[in-house]
């Protein structure tokens, strides 16, 4: 139930992939068979081992050769944009809407043409002119000091700009792309001056000076020094899993909620993919995006890398999944990018820094 939300982490709800390090050492060295499929030139700001087990796989399945470039989403954009008619790159892969967006900015992106996608992912996953695609997602949930209890009240984000958490939050720079993104979308649903209402309660109430990462936060509740924080998922599921007893301690040292529950849902960012405009080889990028929204990959995304599957009715049994079912925020992925600019504005003239 959505009561059961209020939950401490355990291990019991890890299933350890034992099959992926097998996945991600496969052999896929067959000039033949490479030649005569063609390849694909993926330029990717993931790094995971997951990422690697899904290359794989799909070369050996489809015998096309894929080439890899790794770097930061920004520098990645920039790249693309700097190669103009000239690029090699065929799909851009990165984390989270607003980057998403900023490479629709820049202009390097073209419609993506797929039955399958439009049938296998839900609407608010895809660009409404279809020039990108969501791939995986995590939520951005509320995290709190399981020794010290809920603080009340604590049911959706906008609690966290209540007085009564005065001195008590945790929380990560305004710059940061996943706070743009949520700050994006409250712009959408509550507009720009009731953002910055909720955005200088907010600083109001911090412990500190936003800094750090996620996993930053997480830290700082378990150790008490606020008793709350947001962050992503992936990183509270990360701790979970880690074979470190410190980061299990951490894990097990807080509680989350599901903000939301009773109105919009919780934020989920996504990992995407852009369809180049100067792509050389349009057919397999969309052959390869297909195969990401398979049964067998959305498992991987959300067993390996403890995310959470794009596509509805996977069962995945990763810690994620463990936290507990919750309503998302069904706004429209492409939202988030759109605001950005108005979420930076109202962060800036909030004073949070």
């Amino acid at each position: 139930s959505l009561e059961g939300n209020h939950m401490r982490f355990s291990l019991l709800f890890f299933a350890p992939l034992t099959a992926l390090a097998a996945l991600a050492s496969c052999s896929t060295d067959n000039p033949s068979e490479s030649a005569s499929a063609g390849e694909l030139n993926l330029y990717s700001s993931r790094h995971y081992d997951t990422d690697v087990a899904l290359y794989n796989n799909f070369t050996e399945a489809t015998g096309i050769k894929i080439n890899l470039i790794e770097a930061g989403a920004d520098e990645l954009i920039e790249r693309i944009k700097s190669e103009g008619e000239a690029s090699l790159a065929d799909l851009l892969i990165t984390v989270d809407a607003g980057r998403l967006w900023r490479a629709e900015q820049a202009g390097i992106f073209q419609p993506i043409d797929s039955t399958v996608l439009n049938e296998r992912l839900p609407a608010h996953m895809r660009h409404p002119d279809g020039l990108w695609v969501g791939l995986s997602k995590r939520a951005r949930v509320i995290v709190y000091n399981a020794e010290a209890g809920l603080p009340e009240p604590l049911s959706d984000y906008s609690d966290l700009a209540n007085p009564a958490h005065k001195g008590k939050v945790c929380i990560r720079s305004s710059s940061n792309i996943y706070n743009i993104s949520l700050m994006a979308g409250v712009v959408s649903r509550m507009g720009e001056a009731m953002a910055e209402e909720w955005a200088a309660g907010v600083v109001a109430n911090f412990a500190r000076t936003p800094q750090s990462n996620d996993t930053g936060q997480i830290r700082a509740v378990a150790s008490g020094e606020c008793q709350i924080a947001i962050a992503n998922t992936y990183y509270l599921a990360r701790l979970a899993a880690s074979d470190e007893p410190a980061d299990q301690a951490v894990a097990s040292a807080v509680n989350i909620v599901f903000p939301g529950q009773e109105s919009n849902g919780t934020h989920v960012n996504i990992s995407g993919a852009g369809l180049v405009s100067t792509s050389p080889n349009p057919e397999n990028a969309v052959k390869f995006l297909e195969y990401l929204s398979s049964d067998a990959a959305q498992l991987l995304f959300a067993n390996g890398n403890n995310e959470y599957p794009a596509v509805p009715g996977i069962a995945a049994s990763s810690v994620v999944v463990g936290l507990g079912e919750f309503k998302e925020d069904m706004l429209n992925a492409s939202e988030l990018g759109i605001n950005q600019a108005a979420a930076i504005m109202v962060f800036d003239r909030a004073g949070w820094k």
